[in-house]
């Protein structure tokens, strides 16, 4: 114990915040006062402390064998010292993608995606309440402006995807992975599309529901408990969003995906994909057990591909990307606003969680969370992982009738109708559709 100690305390030493421990035995090593104070209660934590296998630490504190005091902005800094290497690198033997390969291929049937959606988001309503906006929105907020809270700013990103799809009054909108319905109703009452939201999860189904019911949305907007891979592809969509879905989807079911999406969009629309991307050209999940510890506590099933990956499964099933956005460093902050927001409410966020009969259970979901909202705002501001926003089209094949010649689709091929002039938002009452043309694409004009 006395040469694990004194590793210990030399590693320590070389860390960018003052961390402190306490051992099994009672006593304290580091420096006092410390920044970060972790107490030990077994030595198989401290022993995994000192090979830095980070994902088993957290593990431990999740599992009450470790304690800890202190900000989880600090504790975070101690880890990104404490990381033996690039968390990205990846081993990429012919074994490793065959083991990669089989692991994705009994993870993602309906059934066990399924479970692994409600494992996450069915938690409760109330629990995500207090730390998202009011609107729900869990994905990665658009800080257009430095200044801007947390709510402003998610206003800001779902703004953003409808100015990119170019959304108009009267189009046939699709959002997969709908969520809490913050871009399917923003969409409906801002741009006036029909809307239909798909979703695994049987909380944010009800949810929705209720909020369509209430704002009198009935017949302009549904939301249904469905899978991507069950929706009917005889009645394309003008625009298709899919916001913090394709993460859930695994990498063997990659171009399945994109090939659903694709047959769901009418030639010449356009589909945003904005999700989150690996870092590393290769790797799955972060290294050091980090993966590991958000497979198990946070997202069973998760899988990230780089953004190269992505673009290639798009372009193999005849999708074009158009336009490409990384957003990386807008979701570190928006990670750290909702773990501010968590950690200022321990008390009833335990409340909460202990309300579903489950005290020990409970306990364990908010030590996870403290640890995953905090150590992704990490990864993000590392670079570890990122997130891309890649919008794409299905060419129509016809050379004339775009925005300018041989667009072959709705996407004019400028930015400018991105960030130009915002046009006056729809009411909550039904906008007359626009008049077609003989093509069935929408007229170019907004509610």
């Amino acid at each position: 114990m006395d040469s694990l100690t004194g590793k210990i305390e030399r590693e320590l030493r070389q860390l960018p915040v003052p961390v402190a421990l306490r051992l099994p035995s009672g006593q304290r090593v580091g420096p006092d006062p410390a920044s970060v104070l972790l107490s030990f209660h077994d030595a198989i934590a401290l022993a995994q402390l000192a090979n830095r296998q980070i994902g088993a630490v957290g593990e431990a504190i999740v599992e009450g064998r470790v304690d800890v005091q202190g900000r989880m902005s600090d504790l975070m800094a101690a880890v990104a010292g404490l990381l033996p290497g690039n968390p990205t690198a990846s081993n990429t033997s012919w074994w490793t993608h065959m083991l990669r390969r089989a692991k994705s291929l009994t993870q993602h049937t309906r059934e066990r995606d399924a479970a692994q959606i409600q494992f996450h988001y069915d938690i409760s309503d109330d629990f995500y309440a207090l730390w998202l906006d009011p609107r729900r929105v869990y994905s990665c907020a658009y800080y257009r402006d430095e200044g801007m809270t947390l709510a402003q700013a998610q206003e800001a990103k779902l703004d953003l995807i409808c100015r990119k799809l170019d959304l108009r009054a009267g189009e046939r909108f699709l959002d997969i992975g709908a969520g809490w319905g913050g871009l399917l109703l923003w969409a409906a009452e801002h741009y006036g599309v029909d809307a239909t939201g798909i979703t695994l999860s049987r909380n944010q189904h009800a949810y929705v529901n209720r909020l369509i019911e209430e704002r009198g949305l009935s017949g302009r907007v549904r939301m249904e408990l469905r899978d991507y891979r069950d929706m009917d592809t005889g009645q394309p969509f003008d625009k298709i969003a899919s916001v913090g879905m394709f993460e859930h989807v695994g990498r063997v079911n990659m171009v399945r995906y994109f090939r659903t999406v694709q047959k769901l969009l009418r030639p010449g629309g356009l589909i945003m994909n904005h999700g989150i991307t690996a870092g590393g050209l290769t790797n799955a999940q972060l290294g050091a057990g980090m993966g590991d510890f958000i497979e198990k506590y946070i997202f069973p099933g998760g899988e990230l591909l780089h953004v190269s990956q992505v673009m290639h499964d798009l372009a193999e099933v005849g999708l074009e990307m158009v336009d490409t956005e990384n957003l990386r460093p807008h979701y570190a902050r928006t990670l750290w606003a909702w773990s501010d927001a968590l950690e200022s409410r321990l008390d009833t966020a335990r409340e909460i969680l202990a309300a579903t009969g489950d005290a020990t259970r409970a306990e364990k979901v908010l030590r996870a969370y403290r640890l995953y909202l905090s150590g992704c705002a990490m990864s993000f501001e590392q670079g570890w992982i990122s997130l891309h926003q890649i919008l794409a089209t299905r060419p129509n094949h016809q050379l004339e009738g775009g925005a300018i010649r041989a667009a072959q689709s709705d996407y004019p091929f400028r930015r400018d109708y991105i960030y130009g002039e915002k046009s006056t938002p729809c009411s909550n009452s039904n906008p007359k559709p626009p008049q077609k043309s003989s093509s069935s694409k929408p007229a170019p004009s907004r509610c």
